[in-house]
């Protein structure tokens, strides 16, 4: 597998642990954050701590993608990212991230000075992206995401969950390979949560191997999801400790991004995990 993720501007070095890309929703509605963070002088120093405390990437999204959420006009997640971005690119020396499925916004935010598109529907949700993600010569995840956000939990349903996931961000990749995007820019996300039960969710953690053998960065956002919940047997539970737990098993499965609210314990955690041989052998 590559041992760098190219980000056009810089590559970043990846490691024997995780990156940590930390989650900074400027949007009323996301699951967990929702509206903490709508004032834009509020979201600049909620990033600037999470780079503080030890984050490698920040992602910023304008909409959420929750189960059942609205989706946004591209003006209005504009209207939310765009002054959060144009603060945070001359001050954080991290590089952000844009999660978004829509092509205009990835493009201004790449100009504002992104360096990284994240697009939960894995460049098909809007037919100009895969051409914006070539143009603008940027990091790229592609996530795998089964419907919209407003229908993927409707009842779904897969013969082999993992092997019909992994079979797709194989083929996405080769998507994006033949429009002439480097190899090397591409990172993939089995999509937690996204058109998948519990179980399902389950199922492509503990298949984590078999997605980091596909040979590209693998990143996976599991942070204080549904699933964790329902293992807990507790749906109101804290999901911070829940959170760790299944951030250190995916660290030694060899995940390569953790995508997450919660920066310092994560980061603590990761530094024992590694100095305590959690890591393996070098």
């Amino acid at each position: 597998m590559n041992k760098v993720w190219n980000l056009g501007r810089r590559s970043l070095e990846l490691p024997r642990r995780p990156l940590v890309m930390g989650i900074l929703n400027v949007t009323p509605d996301s699951f967990s954050d929702g509206g903490k963070h709508n004032d834009a002088e509020r979201a600049v120093e909620v990033a600037l701590e999470m780079q503080a405390d030890g984050a490698d990437i920040i992602d910023i999204g304008g909409e959420s993608t929750r189960p059942y959420s609205d989706p946004v006009g591209a003006q209005q997640e504009l209207d939310r990212v765009m002054p959060v971005l144009e603060r945070l690119a001359g001050q954080l020396t991290i590089p952000i991230s844009i999660d978004t499925r829509k092509s205009e916004v990835a493009a201004a935010a790449v100009d504002a000075g992104a360096e990284i598109i994240n697009d939960v529907s894995g460049l098909e949700g809007d037919p100009e992206m895969p051409h914006v993600a070539l143009r603008c010569n940027v990091g790229l995840c592609i996530m795998h995401m089964r419907g919209t956000p407003q229908t993927m939990q409707d009842d779904p349903a897969y013969d082999d969950v993992v092997g019909e996931i992994r079979d797709y961000l194989v083929q996405r990749r080769e998507f994006c390979l033949n429009l002439g995007i480097e190899h090397d820019r591409i990172c993939l996300d089995p999509g937690i949560g996204f058109g998948k039960t519990h179980e399902h969710n389950l199922q492509l953690l503990r298949a984590t191997r078999q997605f980091t053998e596909i040979g590209s960065p693998l990143l996976v956002g599991h942070s204080r999801k549904g699933f964790i919940g329902k293992v807990l047997e507790d749906k109101n539970a804290d999901r911070t400790a829940a959170t760790l737990g299944v951030s250190m098993a995916l660290a030694a499965a060899g995940a390569n991004v953790l995508r997450v609210h919660d920066i310092k314990p994560t980061v603590d955690a990761l530094r024992l995990f590694e100095a305590t041989g959690g890591l393996g052998e070098p």
